[in-house]
């Protein structure tokens, strides 16, 4: 399993869009998966509505992610950033 280090909500977006892309997924399709409109969809993928905590578990259990959460000081933390 690979892990990847967020440190901003616009990475946290790029992984989320190059995920769903990865799984062949339209926006539509995942859109149904959650119960959201397609336009609904596209304006949280492009950053153009809040996602709620709830929707963020949505979308990430939709895709197949886990999120994992580290102390900053932890071993994970030091490790380097994927390059987004």
């Amino acid at each position: 399993m690979t892990h990847r280090l967020v440190h901003s909500p616009e990475q946290l977006a790029v992984l989320l869009k190059t995920t769903r892309k990865a799984r062949r997924l339209t926006q539509g399709e995942l859109a149904t998966r959650m119960g959201l409109s397609a336009n609904r969809f596209s304006e949280l993928e492009s950053g153009l509505g809040a996602l709620t905590v709830q929707r963020l578990f949505e979308l990430t259990q939709a895709l197949g992610l886990e999120i994992f959460i580290a102390n900053a000081d932890s071993p994970a933390a030091d490790a380097p950033a994927a390059q987004w």
